[in-house]
C-alpha cells in the first residue's frame, strides 16, 4: 500500500503527474542536475520516463511497473530514474521524441528513455510492460539488458549515444533552415497541393482525414475554411462541415456535459480516448466559430456555446485561468480505475432518472441500448440521425436532470495546473466567442484570464513564464507561450479595441523574436536563449496535436503589420515560411497552419480603421466589421482618449471623423478608400 511508504523526492514538485509518481517505490528525481551530478559520479545510466497526468497508458505503466517493488528494486539499483511532465518541460519531450521516433519508428506516452549521465539516449521505447508479453519486452529484460550493455559493453553504448546525438543534430540543423530551404518558393503550388492531398484522405462518410484513430485537428479546419474563402472552391468548406458535424454526434462530443475528448479510436467518431484536453476544446470552438461565420448555420455557434458552458463551469480557477485538462479513467462503483467510467450509462440509470417514458425517447434518440457500444454500457451519441428540432426541448430537459446524476458520481481526475500557451488558446477562442456571438460574458472571461497570465505568469523582468500551480509561476516561457499569448492579445484587440492589448501584442512579439528568433537560419527555437541549453535546440513547425509556434507566430507577423504599419513583420513571417519550406513541400499536409499563413500572405488584405465614437456611430460601423467570415481582414478603432493607440500607429490620428460622425476607412494595398459614415456603404466597400 502507498499510503505507509515513504515519499520519493518528486513529493516536493508542483506538477500532478509527478505528484502522482511522489509514492512510488521508484527513487524518482525530477529533472534537475542533482540528479545529473549524481549520475556522473556513480557512473550510472539515466532512466527518463515522460509523461503526463491525464494519460491512460501512464497510469497503466505505473500501476503494472512503478509501483511493482522488483522494477523499483532494479531501477534504484543500476539506473538514475528522472521522471517529466512532458506538459511543463516541452523542450524535453520535444528532444526525446524525435529520438524515440528515429530509434523506433513511432512515439507516444508514456516514453521511456535511457541515456547516458550527459543525457545522450541509447535506447528509446513508449509503453512496456512488466514481463515480456505479446511480442513487447518487459521492463524488466529492458532494464536488466539496458544495465549489462552499460557494465559490459559501454564503449559501443557511448558510441551509439554520439551517434544519436549527431544524427539528431544534423536533421534539427536542416529543418527550419533557410539557407538549406527551397530558393523559390510558390506558396500556391504547396496550399494546392495540400488541399488535394485533404480531398484524397477525407473520409466522406464520416468526415476527418485518414482511418482510426482519428484526431481533430482543428487548425486543418482553418485552412480548409482560408482556402475556401479565398479559392470559392465549395468542396473545402464542404469537407470542414462534414467534419465538424459527425464529430459533434459522435460520442467524442459529451452529449450529457460537452465538451470534446482527446481522439476518435474508431472511424466514425464514436468511441473516444475519454480524457478532455484544454487545446483541444479552444482549437474547436474557434474552427466552429469560423464555420458558423462562413455558414450562418447555428449548430456551430452552439457547438461553440457548449464548449465554453463546459470550460467555463469545469475548468475555470477562480483567478480566471484554465486547468490543462481532465482523466480518460475514473473510478467505478466497485471502486477501481476504468476507463470513460464517468461518461457511459446502462438503460437502468437513464430509467431511474428519466422515468420509463421519457427513458425509452431518450434512450432511441442517443443510442443507449441493453446491449451498448462500449464495454456493456452505452455512449450517448446521435451518429444515426441528428436531433429533430421538435426534440431539442425535451433532449435539454432530460440532459439537464442526467447531468445532475452523473455530477454525483466520482469525477475523473483534473489536472489543475495553468499553461500559459494553453490558456492562450482558450482565450482567444472566448474572445472570438465574445465578438461573432455578441456575448459578452465570453469577453469578459477572455479579458479576465488574459489579466491572470498578464499578471502571475509573467515575472520581475517581464519575462513570460509557463506554468502555475499552487500559488506558484514557473519555468521561463517556450515558443507556444509566446506566439499563443500573442495570437490571444490580436483576438482581445479586435473584440474589445482596448489598445492595452495590442500594446501588449508587439511587446511580446519583440521579446519573442529577441529571445527564440534563429540568426543564422530564420525561424524560432523551441525554448529560449536564456533557458537551460539540452543537448540540441530543436526548432519546430509541424502542426500536430496544437499548431507549431512557428505556424503561429507567421500568422501573428502578417496581422500585427498590417494592424501596425510595421510591414517588416511581413518580411519575417515570410523568412519563416521560406526557412521550412522544404519540410512543406515533403509534407504540405502537415503543415496546415503555416499553409494558412501563407494564405494570409498571398491574399490582398483589407484593413479597416473605425474612428469616431460609440454615439456618434462607431458601433454601428463596427458591428459590419465583425460580421460573417473575413480571415483577411483587420480592424482598429480609433476613438477619444486613445493616446495609447496613438503612440503605437502614429499614423492612426490621420483617420479623422467626417462632421461628427463616426468615419470608416477601408484600405487594401496601401491604398484606402473615401470615408464612409453609413453601414450600408461599408458593406458595400467590405465585399
Amino acid at each position: 500500500m502507498t499510503e505507509n511508504r515513504k515519499p520519493n523526492r518528486l513529493i516536493h514538485q508542483k506538477s500532478p503527474y509527478l505528484l502522482q509518481h511522489a509514492n512510488n517505490p521508484v527513487d524518482w528525481y525530477p529533472w534537475c542536475n542533482e540528479a545529473f551530478e549524481i549520475a556522473r559520479s556513480k557512473c550510472f545510466p539515466i532512466f527518463l520516463s515522460i509523461g503526463y497526468s491525464c494519460c491512460h497508458w501512464c497510469h497503466v505503466m505505473e500501476r503494472e511497473s512503478f509501483e511493482d517493488a522488483e522494477v523499483a528494486q532494479l531501477l534504484n539499483k543500476y539506473f538514475i530514474a528522472i521522471k517529466v511532465d512532458r506538459e511543463e518541460r516541452p523542450d524535453i519531450d520535444s528532444i526525446y521524441m524525435t529520438v524515440c521516433q528515429a530509434l523506433t519508428g513511432h512515439g507516444g506516452w508514456p516514453m521511456t528513455i535511457i541515456m547516458t549521465p550527459d543525457k545522450k539516449p541509447f535506447f528509446a521505447g513508449t509503453y512496456f510492460p512488466k514481463h515480456d508479453r505479446m511480442g513487447l519486452p518487459g521492463i524488466i529484460t529492458v532494464l536488466e539488458k539496458a544495465s549489462q550493455a552499460w557494465k559490459e559493453n559501454r564503449d559501443e553504448v557511448l558510441k551509439t549515444s554520439s551517434s544519436v546525438i549527431e544524427s539528431l543534430s544534423s536533421a534539427e540543423e536542416a529543418t527550419g533552415n533557410a539557407s538549406r530551404s527551397l530558393a523559390e518558393i510558390d506558396h500556391r503550388e504547396l496550399i494546392n497541393t495540400a488541399f488535394e492531398q485533404y480531398k484524397n484522405t477525407f473520409d466522406s462518410m464520416h468526415g476527418g482525414f485518414g482511418h482510426a484513430p482519428k484526431f481533430p485537428s482543428p487548425h486543418i479546419f482553418f485552412f480548409l475554411l482560408r482556402y475556401w474563402k479565398m479559392t470559392g472552391d465549395e468542396t473545402a468548406l464542404k469537407m470542414t462541415e462534414k467534419t465538424l458535424d459527425s464529430m459533434r454526434r459522435g460520442g467524442i462530443f459529451d452529449h450529457i456535459g460537452y465538451g470534446f475528448s482527446r481522439y476518435s479510436t474508431d472511424r466514425s467518431w464514436l468511441v473516444p480516448h475519454f480524457e478532455k484536453m484544454l487545446y483541444d476544446n479552444a482549437l474547436l470552438a474557434m474552427a466552429n466559430l469560423e464555420t458558423y461565420q462562413a455558414t450562418g448555420n447555428g449548430i456551430y455557434a452552439r457547438t461553440a456555446e457548449e464548449i465554453f458552458t463546459y470550460v467555463l463551469r469545469d475548468m475555470t480557477s477562480h483567478g480566471g485561468g484554465f486547468y490543462s485538462a481532465e482523466d480518460a479513467d475514473s473510478e467505478n462503483d466497485k471502486g477501481q480505475k476504468e476507463e470513460g467510467f464517468f461518461y457511459i450509462w446502462k438503460p437502468d440509470e437513464i430509467r431511474q432518472v428519466l422515468g420509463d417514458a421519457d427513458a425509452g425517447r431518450f434512450m432511441v434518440l442517443f443510442d443507449i441500448t441493453e446491449r451498448g457500444n462500449f464495454e456493456g454500457r452505452s455512449i450517448p451519441n446521435t451518429i444515426k440521425g441528428s436531433i429533430p428540432g421538435n426534440d431539442l426541448e425535451f433532449v435539454e430537459t432530460c440532459r439537464k436532470k442526467l447531468f445532475e446524476r452523473r455530477e454525483k458520481r466520482i469525477h475523473p481526475f483534473k489536472d489543475d495546473k495553468i499553461l500559459t500557451s494553453w490558456n492562450a488558446l482558450m482565450i482567444a477562442a472566448l474572445a472570438m466567442g465574445g465578438r461573432i456571438l455578441g456575448n459578452s460574458i465570453y469577453t469578459t472571461a477572455a479579458e479576465k484570464a488574459a489579466n491572470f497570465i498578464l499578471s502571475q505568469l509573467v515575472d520581475k523582468d517581464g519575462r513570460l513564464l509557463a506554468v502555475y500551480r499552487d500559488a506558484v509561476s514557473s519555468l521561463k516561457g517556450y515558443a507556444d507561450d509566446y506566439a499563443f499569448m500573442i495570437w490571444s492579445l490580436i483576438e482581445l484587440y479586435e473584440t474589445t479595441y482596448k489598445p492595452e492589448y495590442l500594446k501588449n501584442a508587439i511587446k511580446l512579439n519583440s521579446d519573442f523574436i529577441n529571445l527564440f528568433w534563429d540568426q543564422k537560419n530564420s525561424g524560432f527555437f523551441l525554448y529560449g536563449n536564456d533557458t537551460e541549453q539540452l543537448i540540441t535546440r530543436p526548432k519546430e513547425g509541424y502542426d500536430g496535436a496544437t499548431p507549431s509556434a512557428n505556424s503561429e507566430a507567421a500568422g501573428n507577423m502578417v496581422r500585427l503589420a498590417r494592424l501596425t504599419g510595421m510591414y517588416e513583420l511581413e518580411d519575417r513571417a515570410r523568412q519563416i515560411l521560406k526557412a521550412f519550406s522544404g519540410s512543406i513541400k515533403g509534407y504540405p499536409s502537415g503543415f496546415s497552419h503555416m499553409l494558412s499563413a501563407a494564405i494570409l500572405l498571398e491574399t490582398q488584405g483589407t484593413e479597416v480603421i473605425v474612428s469616431g465614437e460609440a454615439e456618434k456611430g462607431a458601433d454601428k460601423l463596427l458591428d459590419i466589421v465583425r460580421q460573417g467570415f473575413r480571415p483577411f481582414t483587420v480592424s482598429l478603432h480609433y476613438g477619444r482618449s486613445q493616446d495609447v493607440l496613438k503612440a503605437l500607429i502614429p499614423s492612426i490620428a490621420n483617420y479623422s471623423t467626417l462632421d461628427g460622425k463616426a468615419a470608416a476607412y477601408v484600405c487594401r494595398n496601401f491604398i484606402c478608400n473615401e470615408p464612409v459614415t453609413d453601414a450600408q456603404q461599408l458593406v458595400e466597400l467590405l465585399q
